[in-house]
């Protein structure tokens, strides 16, 4: 630091020259520069005075990164005043300062390099002045963080790991070698969990331009061969085969080089899951899957040891390294249950825990059934208030076998152990003991229940537009009343499946503390996002249903904050106009009660058919049943329904005489409409997630339509269906549906109309079929003509690629029979007849005033499969835009015989479609 600097910096005026004095005196020497002297001299004969201080960064080309004022904060040394007289001693206490001083800079962590220099300055009249200087070399800082050299690290993921760690490098920092160590641990880590074992991560730090100090941080990623495990063997083992236990692990998995056998493309195993890749960091993972196996069947000393690794060979490119995996295994003996108790429960009676445990004396110890008693009992606690209870075995082996224990009675006794060789799961086809000495263990649930809690207060967090008491009402938990922690799942999921927020998990967004203050007492937080908000769309798009399509729409599901919903869109397509207006309410009257209308115009323009507009509208009522997610709804509906352009081939004598209800259900000739009136009762039991990408729960749901109440169409219609999600992997969702429809006329309609009666096909059930091809048909001219019952099954794999975008494995079957038609695997094939003129029986048939029509003959000529098929892959992914998810759907028909698409020619076997929604 230059004098002027100095002087300027600290305002030290003791450094000035003073004009007023007697002789001038000499100028101060100071970081290697020259300042200006004192404006004058203490008294001769004083003792050494602190003349004058400053932080000194000659090191570092005499600029600093942190203003020098803020070292000052740090200095507490103080410097005499000449101008006014006053002079500070330099003697212990002042070097004691000095000592001070240093340990605070250090202590700032800025510093790579720090010393003090003391230098004198000597009077005129002989005292001696020390000039202090605080040299320093600072940390570089941080500018710019770069991480190369591998691509299966995405540095999105780094960020976020390090984050979790909280080891990140934040810009404008200065260097900090620990962390810099932690981050290549870290990062060392997540390259070992893709499998490069012998990866390496190295810095490299470089000055840049444009400050003093400033550094770009590279860390250099070096992957070296993958390593992937040929063969994993145990040794050890005798009770339970190798075979069993490799299927235990999860993430160490053997596999056979099937690229190096077979030529196998890298990008193609990576698609279809690249198994067998050593992941060190999760082998304790595995190891506690094995033991647990063993525990489950009695085994309660087995142990796991480390891996012993040897490498087999590097494949062709270098790129993949082969080992195998020896694993040693120690199994012990297989217990069996001596005695099972309770303790430490005052809450609940002990005869109340036990039946929890499925555990009893004679049985092969089995630590599945400890877990799954622990969790009930979880459960059970937890309603109660006692939310920090748990519990664990403790398991006491009898020191002596008791070789003359008699056999356990057939009523308790242990299923066998899993089949392994020999019959047994065992290499030697032993399972550990003898009959006539098993060892037993006692074992004693240790319950640690806790005090009972309370809920102080429950206050939510990012509702922004959704008002409290929306949120409070959907809770099961109360102010002041027992923190019962199953009413808080309870109240999550239903929070969930309103739509209104994104999906809550666990800790993240929900957070549990105790009060400050209470002993007994915790506070709730929940922590939400809004989303599907008030929305104004405008959009087009494709599907099979409709056609080509505009869309307007304004549509929410939480108007105002209130919990409403409000649809007022607009639909045109080159197949469909569909024009509605919506409203629900939830909470009618501030009741649980669901009241709702919907107003509505469609028209639809089935191709090779006929054209159906339908006008009416419906009001909707609906309350819950009990407390749990089961709910009544009875629906009133009035429509008008008209057909128009009507094919040609359903207007034909020969069809129309061979199935005379076309005429009345298609208004041939008649120029009106149908008026169909209907009450639609229905109960639904509820538990999926979310729902627009559900991942787990299940829904039922029963209806039966009943038309009459002064239309002129009398039927009634019963279905029901059950939807059920499982969560298998945290990408991996399973779903499922089945379906029964079945429809009937009674009480003055001799038919039923053809736009009620049932079909199948399209995106909503059977995916690769066009809609409504799939049904009974006129046989001679395949115009499907519908059923009166049907049965639906749907099975769909869903795999999150990321954020809103999926892909579906599905399998669609679906048939469809009408009235007299039973259900069956089988059904026949039938070919007409054409009639012999010279045939006296086949004449003519009277159908009408003056008509005459020609007999129609069939023969069955064969069987096929009854139900029609559909299988393939769909990706789906979420449409702002339209509000619904987004779909292209490839499907494959095996099964497709007999049914003719929209054109009336041969179902494909191939099918590429767009659509939008789901299909259950």
């Amino acid at each position: 630091m230059c004098a002027a600097a100095l002087a300027a910096a600290f305002a030290a005026p003791a450094i000035a020259q003073d004009q007023a004095a007697g002789p001038a005196l000499p100028a101060i020497k100071f970081c290697g520069q020259e300042a200006a002297a004192p404006r004058a001299q203490p008294p001769a004969g004083s003792g050494p005075v602190v003349l004058a201080y400053g932080p000194c960064f000659e090191a570092q080309g005499g600029t600093s990164v942190i203003e020098p004022q803020t070292y000052l904060y740090y200095i507490q040394l103080k410097q005499s005043r000449p101008s006014e007289g006053v002079w500070i001693p330099y003697d212990e206490t002042t070097e004691k300062t000095l000592l001070q001083d240093f340990k605070s800079l250090w202590g700032t962590k800025w510093l790579d390099n720090l010393w003090i220099d003391v230098t004198d300055y000597k009077f005129p009249n002989g005292t001696i002045g020390k000039v202090v200087a605080y040299n320093m070399e600072e940390r570089q800082r941080v500018k710019i963080v770069d991480y190369v050299g591998s691509k299966k690290v995405e540095i999105s993921k780094i960020d976020e790991k390090l984050k979790e760690a909280d080891a990140q490098i934040r810009l404008d920092t200065f260097i900090d070698p620990g962390l810099i160590k932690k981050v290549k641990t870290i990062v060392r880590d997540m390259l070992r969990e893709k499998g490069f074992q012998f990866a390496d991560v190295k810095e490299e730090i470089a000055e840049m331009p444009g400050g003093p100090k400033l550094v770009h941080v590279t860390f250099h990623m070096e992957e070296g061969p993958k390593v992937k495990i040929r063969r994993v063997d145990f040794v050890g083992n005798k009770a339970v085969s190798d075979g069993t236990l490799k299927r235990q692990m999860k993430q160490n998995r053997e596999r056979p080089d099937m690229r190096d056998a077979f030529h196998i493309p890298t990008w193609f195993m990576s698609v279809i899951g690249d198994r067998g890749t050593y992941q060190e960091p999760k082998f304790d993972e595995d190891a506690e899957k094995i033991v647990e196996y063993y525990r489950d069947h009695g085994y309660i000393k087995a142990n796991v040891g480390v891996p012993e690794i040897k490498v087999i060979t590097d494949s062709e490119d270098k790129k993949t390294r082969w080992i195998e995996l020896k694993i040693p295994v120690v199994e012990g003996p297989r217990y069996k249950v001596g005695t099972f108790d309770v303790a430490g429960n005052t809450v609940v009676k002990t005869d109340y825990l036990k039946p929890l445990f499925k555990t009893n004396p004679g049985e092969f110890y089995a630590e599945k059934k400890i877990r799954k008693g622990l969790e009930k009992a979880r459960e059970l606690y937890g309603h109660g208030g006692y939310y920090e209870f748990t519990g664990y075995p403790d398991l006491k082996p009898r020191d002596e076998p008791n070789a003359n224990e008699p056999a356990a009675p057939a009523s308790i006794a242990a299923p066998e152990p899993p089949e392994g060789k020999d019959g047994k799961d065992g290499k030697d086809g032993k399972n550990g003991g003898t009959k006539n000495a098993q060892p037993t263990v006692d074992v004693t649930m240790r319950m640690q229940e806790g005090q009972q809690f309370f809920v102080n207060r429950i206050t939510f967090v990012g509702n922004t537009t959704t008002h409290d008491n929306v949120i409070r009402r959907e809770m099961r938990l109360v102010e002041e009343g027992i923190f019962d922690t199953e009413a808080l799942k309870y109240s999550i999921k239903r929070l969930n499946q309103l739509g209104y927020f994104k999906a809550l998990e666990g800790g993240k967004d929900v957070n549990v503390e105790k009060t400050p203050g209470e002993k007994n007492k915790v506070d709730v937080k929940l922590k939400l996002e809004e989303q599907n908000r008030n929305q104004l769309t405008f959009g087009a798009g494709v599907s099979e249903f409709e056609g080509f399509f505009g869309q307007l729409s304004f549509q929410t599901a939480n108007f105002l904050g209130r919990g409403e919903s409000l649809t007022l869109s607009a639909q045109a397509g080159s197949r469909a106009q569909n024009y509605s207006l919506a409203f629900s309410e939830p909470f009618l009257f501030d009741r649980n009660i669901t009241g709702g209308f919907n107003l509505f115009r469609q028209d639809i323009r089935y191709i090779g058919q006929f054209t159906q507009k339908t006008r009416g509208g419906v009001l909707t009522f609906g309350f819950p049943l009990g407390t749990g997610f089961t709910r009544m709804f009875t629906n009133y509906s009035f429509e008008r329904v008209g057909v128009t352009e009507i094919n040609e081939l359903y207007t034909d004598p020969l069809v129309l005489a061979r199935n005379p209800f076309l005429r009345d259900s298609l208004l041939i000739g008649q120029g009106g409409e149908r008026i169909i009136s209907k009450v639609a009762p229905s109960i639904v039991y509820n538990t999926v997630d979310q729902p627009i990408f559900p991942t787990t729960g299940k829904r039922y749901s029963a209806s039966i339509d009943l038309a009459g109440l002064g239309g002129n169409t009398n039927f009634y219609r019963p279905m029901v269906e059950g939807v059920w999600y499982f969560r298998q992997a945290s990408r991996l969702t399973l779903g499922m549906r089945a379906q029964a429809d079945y429809i009937h006329q009674f009480s003055g309609s001799k038919d039923l109309p053809i736009f009620e009666k049932l079909f199948l096909g399209g995106e909503y059930n059977i995916r690769g079929f066009d809609i409504r091809t799939i049904g009974p048909q006129d046989p001679q001219t395949g115009l499907v003509l519908g059923g009166n019952k049907l049965l639906l099954f749907n099975v769909e794999e869903q795999f999150t690629i990321a954020g809103p975008v999926r892909v579906i494995a599905f399998f669609d079957a679906g048939q469809i029979r009408d009235i007299g038609q039973p259900f069956g695997w089988k059904e026949n094939i039938v070919e007409v007849i054409p009639p012999l003129l010279s045939d006296p029986l086949a004449s003519v048939s009277l159908t009408g005033p003056g008509a005459t029509i020609g007999r129609l003959d069939t023969r069955i000529i064969g069987q096929r499969a009854a139900f029609k098929t559909s299988t393939g892959l769909e990706v789906r992914f979420f449409m702002p835009v339209l509000n619904v998810p987004f779909r292209l759907i490839f499907a494959y028909n095996p099964s497709r015989g007999g049914v003719l698409d929209n054109t009336l020619l041969p179902q494909k076997a191939f099918q590429f479609r767009f659509a939008v929604g789901s299909t259950f």
